[in-house]
């Protein structure tokens, strides 16, 4: 083990940036994002983030001024730790990293004692029908050809996999009749069990396809709770329905589905693919032997043919899959009114911009079509983060966000910084948050977000709309998440759709006044 120090004063009580440095040492990735928040709650810890050396992780680190001269010389088999805070607190926070790294990733459901897990795809079990892949994006691609020679689905967890490798990875898997799920394929529930970040969903009669994870996650979670469920939930990696891959994935998965007895109906979500792949992926839904919902996202080339439903976005793919059974969805959601002395206070004319601070980049996506020319990315600045003077959409789990951190899906560091800083802007007319739960989220999420919200008084608050996407079965349970967001006076809507609705006819637009739009939206003022 090696370990460099870039101390910035030479006061030994100022802070410092560490690196340890792990030579030939390889770690889950998700592993490493836990471990890493672990450290950077511990007291005196201002950062810290557990990646493999690769060059793209280097590159973040390095932009978060995490990365020491001696580091940078790091391959990509070794692991680095990189730290920044008060010296005593960071050689107590690296005395626990070989503990953290060492610890299962939840306790045993028994007293029994399980066998060690195989250490390689050629120990598995003969029986071992899938694979889950989480190694640096340069090595995925071969533990994934493995799994599919020992006849095995793959879930591709890892992202920065190349294109052509990603390409060889399907297609092989398509000569195989094998399933490649990713690379950088964040959800899936297979014969129910959950993949990678998952929520906890019934059974049922319906199969989702998805380009989308957050997207897969909120229709799912819509579907459940209109009282269906789930009979498999295919994740298939951003790229998928790309010029390049074709929509290897998506149609393999299809055509599985369409030959399930126990699928009643297939759900496809999508943001809008190549114009060739959109054709071959509506072509083989119209050949379907049971009715699809097709939702690619702000994307207008898609008609409803046959036995295919097209939707605009995700509350309406949900509805429109539980209406295609024949089953009915709630009424339309009506904002809600808050009671006077906890009600926002009429905005200064110069508040007029929205700020959405989303975890999910589906939702992110979504938002765009409600608000129209938004600026989606912020301006580095020395004195912290600067808010454009435009309304701003952020996907806060991009790589430019997290810089070798946990995604905000586990850590909400990032985004509670921005989110104090959004509240404490004048300009600010509204604000929307996601909630995200289920298997691979943080234990409380929206503690994080409620407490931002609880250190500004209430009628010095812009309003601040949330929705959670989750099941009463997820470990977090949405309604304990929901009552915490209201209990610290956030506006609750059921989707991202209605979310982002809401939080549009809050902004106020020429010759129509900011009170009228709080009243007409459901707000008292």
């Amino acid at each position: 083990m090696e370990q460099a120090t870039d101390d910035t004063a030479p006061d030994s009580t100022a802070v410092r940036t560490v690196n340890s440095l792990r030579r030939d040492t390889y770690a889950d990735s998700v592993a490493l994002m836990r471990a890493a928040r672990h450290l950077g709650d511990l007291p005196g810890v201002a950062a810290a983030s557990l990646v493999m050396a690769t060059e793209a992780n280097l590159r973040l680190l390095a932009d978060a001024h995490l990365l020491t001269s001696e580091a940078a010389e790091a391959g990509p088999n070794d692991l680095i730790v990189a730290l920044r805070g008060d010296p005593e607190a960071l050689t107590l926070a690296l005395a626990a990293v070989d503990d953290l790294l060492a610890q299962p990733d939840s306790p045993a459901s028994s007293g029994t004692r399980e066998a060690p897990p195989a250490r390689a795809l050629t120990e598995a079990d003969p029986a071992t029908s899938l694979a889950l892949i989480s190694t640096p994006g340069p090595y995925a691609a071969a533990e994934a050809l493995k799994a599919l020679r020992c006849g095995m689905h793959a879930f591709v967890f890892s992202d920065n996999v190349p294109l052509d490798q990603e390409i060889r990875i399907k297609q092989e898997a398509h000569r195989a009749g094998l399933l490649a799920m990713g690379p950088d394929c964040g959800t899936a529930v297979v014969d129910g069990v959950p993949l990678g970040f998952a929520n906890v969903l019934r059974p049922g009669r319906i199969g989702l396809i998805g380009a989308s994870g957050t997207g897969l996650q909120q229709v799912s979670c819509l579907l459940d709770a209109y009282g269906e469920g789930i009979r498999q939930m295919i994740g298939t990696g951003g790229r998928d329905l790309s010029a390049d891959v074709g929509g290897i994935t998506t149609l393999d998965a299809f055509a599985l589905l369409d030959a399930d007895p126990g699928c009643a109906l297939i759900v496809l979500v999508s943001k809008p693919p190549a114009p060739e792949v959109a054709e071959r992926v509506l072509a083989r839904a119209a050949r379907a032997s049971k009715p699809v919902v097709v939702c690619f996202l702000d994307c207008t080339r898609a008609r409803p043919s046959g036995r295919v439903t097209v939707a605009g976005t995700l509350r309406d793919t949900a509805a429109a899959a539980v209406e295609a059974l024949g089953g009915k969805v709630p009424e339309a959601f009506v904002p809600p009114r808050q009671p006077e002395p906890s009600g926002p206070q009429l905005p200064a004319p110069s508040t007029h911009l929205l700020r959405a601070l989303y975890a999910g980049g589906t939702f992110a996506y979504e938002a765009r079509r409600a608000v129209p020319g938004a600026v989606t990315t912020t301006e580095p600045a020395a004195g912290g983060i600067r808010l454009p003077d435009r309304h701003l959409i952020l996907d806060l789990g991009d790589d430019a966000y997290t810089a070798g951190r946990p995604h905000p899906m586990i850590d909400p560091t990032v985004r509670a910084a921005h989110l104090r800083v959004a509240l404490a802007d004048p300009r600010t007319a509204v604000i929307v948050l996601d909630v995200v739960l289920g298997h691979g989220a943080g234990a409380d999420p929206a503690a994080a977000l409620a407490e931002e919200l609880e250190r500004v008084p209430a009628r010095q608050r812009p309003p601040v709309v949330a929705f959670v996407v989750g099941t009463g079965a997820d470990p977090q349970g949405r309604a304990a998440q929901e009552d915490r967001l209201r209990a610290a006076g956030a506006l609750l809507a059921p989707t991202s759709t209605d979310a982002i609705a809401y939080a549009a006819a809050l902004l106020p637009t020429p010759g129509h006044d900011r009170a009228e739009a709080l009243t007409t939206a459901g707000g008292t003022v």
